[in-house]
């Protein structure tokens, strides 16, 4: 397995670290695997978190962009932490012909706020639509680029104004977009998944049955509101908390694994 660290921007948050199974001489990866790590878009955490899950589908076959990005606390929040994700994935544009990635398949995995920013990322192509101020459109100007293929979201907070509205992590939602939806409307819309349904790309939003962190209804909600689009997304409930997801040793995880499997085929 290797290992290779890129910057993407300036800011100290701003790279990856790609994780790359041995190939044979002239051999080619079957797609990537971005993972997004969370921790409720705060600088608490980072891509520590995110390592070992890389680590592993590296180990298992897979390409894998462990992804860091600025977040609420140190220079992240609206609209940094917004086009981190984006910038962040486009670098694998640069990085496909040195490593010999295949852009074909980009599969992004993303545990909690991870699991928002991934699903919000398969959604770029209708961000357009959606509108915002002048004084917000900075985040659109990446709104071309390298696009997912599908994701699998673990517990992730995948219904922006439910999570508001629960006040989850001490209002962890207003403190990433600057404010509440009552003082800035037109950001939790453009930020919040279920704004760009329907998707045309495969979503797994994979729920912990025992999570205190990320209630359910963050998966059912979201799933439930594309259920008449071209692609559905699906609703996989798995054994465990919240971080059994990111336990590569547990059958939460194992099934994420399988998921990316199949949507790298």
């Amino acid at each position: 397995m290797q290992r290779h660290r890129y910057e993407y921007g300036q800011d100290p948050s701003q790279w990856g670290e790609l994780f790359l199974p041995d190939l044979p001489t002239g051999g080619k990866h079957r797609g990537v695997v971005v993972v997004i790590h969370g921790g409720y878009w705060r600088s608490t955490y980072g891509a520590e978190l995110g390592e070992p899950l890389a680590k592993d589908l590296a180990e298992h076959g897979m390409a894998a962009w462990n992804l860091e990005y600025r977040r609420a606390g140190n220079g992240g929040g609206w609209p940094g932490t917004f086009q981190d994700i984006l910038v962040g994935i486009d670098k694998l544009a640069a990085l496909a012909g040195p490593h010999g990635l295949d852009l074909g398949k980009v599969v992004a995995l993303g545990h909690s706020a991870g699991g928002h920013l991934a699903v919000w990322a398969a959604g770029r192509d209708r961000l357009g639509r959606l509108g915002l101020p002048a004084a917000d459109r900075g985040v659109q100007a990446h709104g071309d680029g390298v696009g997912l293929t599908g994701v699998v979201s673990q517990s992730g907070v995948l219904d922006l104004a439910g999570a508001e509205k629960l006040n989850l992590s001490n209002g962890a939602a207003a403190t990433l977009l600057g404010g509440p939806s009552s003082d800035v409307p037109e950001r939790f819309r453009y930020a919040d998944p279920m704004a760009a349904l329907p998707l045309d790309v495969p979503v797994y939003a994979v729920h912990a049955e025992n999570d205190d962190d990320v209630p359910l209804a963050m998966s059912a909600a979201y799933v439930q509101a594309g259920r008449l689009g071209p692609v559905p997304p699906q609703l996989v409930t798995v054994p465990g908390d919240h971080f059994a997801l990111i336990d590569v040793t547990s059958e939460a995880y194992r099934t994420c694994r399988e998921l990316i499997g199949r949507l790298l085929r």
